[in-house]
């Protein structure tokens, strides 16, 4: 039987299909659906874990018991994960374990574009990449059978466009795969310096087999054409290719590391003209050099920037467009935006108006440095805004401290905020950090955490309360306020920001969309009252608007939150919640 399935669902599948037992994963655009679909399988048992590196251990750890493992994550949560995955490489597995990273070329939801199988390289693991959902789910299990042959953790790369899209998958029975003795053995799992010098000798002695694999394995194959031009290829590039081109030879590569050498060169020899097609960097391109196989074209042509497409391939190869009808009219941008009601508006909106240098987090308060508000400085990764507070404000001294704060959500501050935090105490700081609890995980579309209360198949857990966790660990200056009542937030900030202490400000309210939060009747403006001052603007609410210089309000969207009621001088605001 075939199904009709979205990339992230047949990954999920193929790892019930491939007697999978245990998934860890932190959720991250473009690989959540993922985790989320593999713990709808009863035989599957699937968690959050607080970040990529615990995800990854625990994977491990169900891996050296003997049950088939799996973790997914994006390309960034591929850096918090490096850690154990890099020593794992050495150690070796016991029951076959899986890791999924999910690469995001374009950025459409990600900080940079890196490009995942570098990491495969540099920790000397196979690397398998799927080209539409039919091989997500099969390259799963293809994936297990090489973890256990080759006694190692096996890398499934995908991107957003293969997690995203939808095709035809091949749907099996489980394979339910006894669970591997667990043998006592140091020597292999204990990772001291004298067993490591070892098991570095066997992890090159593996890569010599994985080597000799690529060259037969079916997972590198060759599709003869018109041999004028021959395309090297992999992933979504594969299926661009083959619609760009659909009468040129092409060896698509579903193994992506190690490559096959001689399996390449004797394509190479059948076609007049070799091009090279992938993505971001030019792996596939420096391993063909590096060989002394002829490229007649990689980089050069397609670039390192962004996602490809057919009609780039088209356009770069000199090939005539397809004719579309084009119009003169513009069309407007449409930035993302907080949604009606969010908790963060308010908070921002004090940021800004207290003109405070604000360091940023990954979430969707990242939303906090766009106009009108404009009130974040600087985002660089899951955590680093309050380590990056702490020296900001330690090189400029006291009065930068009175003048900036650290921002960081509730899932986020799970994440990796914590160390952060011991670092302010341990070392004297006196920044503050505001933790904007809205009580999920908002950005990846609403998956539980540890200070929810349940787990990730809504079961009751213990909830961390993040007040309990900064006491315990020295912060005396702990406070919680309602960011929807701006003046008391104003209040708390500006009283902690002169304070001598580190200190935190945990800014709680539910996000607005979760179902339990209802949202109030919208609000209403009086005409006659409104003096056309555009104050009410300046928290770049969507469901306010301007006609004919007065401003209205869009009842579909508005939830009634108040916000632009206590931005009114005029009493403009009718109705709604009172702060």
């Amino acid at each position: 039987m075939k199904k009709l399935m979205l990339g992230n669902q047949a990954v999920a599948r193929g790892l019930y299909e491939a007697g999978c037992r245990f998934v860890s994963s932190y959720p991250g655009t473009p690989s959540t659906e993922i985790t989320e679909q593999a713990a709808l399988y009863d035989e599957i048992y699937a968690e959050w874990a607080p970040n990529e590196k615990v995800a990854a251990e625990s994977a491990v750890g169900a891996s050296l018991a003997g049950a088939r493992s799996f973790c997914a994550m994006k390309h960034v949560g591929f850096n918090v994960a490096a850690d154990p995955l890099f020593t794992a490489s050495y150690n070796g597995v016991n029951g076959g374990m899986v890791v999924c990273v999910a690469d995001d070329p374009g950025m459409h939801s990600s900080q940079n574009e890196q490009d995942s199988r570098h990491y495969a390289i540099a920790a000397k693991l196979p690397m398998l990449e799927p080209s539409d959902s039919g091989e997500c789910a099969a390259f799963v299990g293809e994936a297990y059978e090489i973890s256990e042959r080759f006694d190692t953790p096996v890398i499934l790369r995908t991107c957003t466009r293969v997690a995203h899209s939808q095709s035809l998958v091949e749907l099996h029975d489980r394979q339910e795969k006894a669970i591997r003795p667990y043998e006592k053995n140091p020597q292999k799992n204990v990772a001291a310096p004298a067993n490591a010098v070892k098991r570095h000798i066997e992890v090159e002695k593996r890569l010599v087999e994985l080597q000799a694999f690529a060259e037969t394995t079916p997972l590198n194959r060759v599709e003869m054409g018109d041999t004028a031009i021959g395309f090297v290829t992999s992933g979504t590039c594969y299926l661009y290719v083959k619609e760009a081109f659909p009468r040129a030879s092409v060896l698509k590569l579903g193994l992506v590391n190690p490559m096959p050498v001689q399996k390449i060169r004797d394509f190479a020899a059948k076609v007049d003209r070799l091009i090279v097609v992938e993505e971001l960097d030019g792996v596939i391109e420096r391993h063909l050099r590096a060989n002394g196989i002829r490229v007649d074209g990689g980089k050069d042509i397609f670039g390192c920037l962004g996602e490809l497409s057919q009609n780039k391939l088209r356009a770069a190869m000199g090939e005539a467009l397809p004719r579309f009808n084009t119009y003169d009219e513009a069309v407007p941008g449409r930035p993302p935006v907080m949604c009606p009601g969010c908790p963060h508006r308010g908070l921002f909106s004090v940021l800004s108006k207290l003109k405070l240098t604000v360091l940023g987090d990954i979430g969707c308060y990242t939303l906090g440095s766009g106009a009108p508000l404009n009130a974040v400085d600087s985002v660089l990764c899951m955590g680093a805004s309050i380590g990056m507070a702490h020296g900001f404000t330690k090189i400029l001294g006291e009065e930068a401290a009175r003048k900036s704060v650290a921002v960081i959500g509730d899932s986020t501050f799970m994440h990796s905020g914590i160390t952060g935090v011991v670092n302010l105490a341990y070392n004297k700081s006196i920044a503050t950090v505001l933790v904007l609890d809205n009580s999920i995980t908002g950005m990846t579309g609403h998956q539980q955490n540890p200070t929810t209360g349940l787990t990730l198949k809504n079961e009751p857990t213990y909830p961390i309360k993040i007040e309990d966790v900064c006491r315990a660990m020295g912060i005396e200056r702990v406070r919680v306020v309602d960011p929807h009542d701006m003046a008391a937030t104003e209040a708390a900030i500006k009283e902690e920001i002169a304070a001598d202490a580190p200190s935190v400000i945990i800014v709680r309210r539910p996000c607005q969309l979760l179902k339990y939060v209802k949202a109030k009747p919208p609000l209403s403006i009086d005409p006659n009252k409104c003096k056309g001052c555009r104050s009410c603007m300046k928290i770049g609410c969507p469901a306010i608007r301007f006609v004919n210089k007065k401003a209205t309000i869009d009842p579909t969207i508005c939830v009634g939150c108040g916000l632009c009621e206590q931005m009114c001088k005029f009493g403009a605001f009718e109705g709604g919640e009172k702060a």
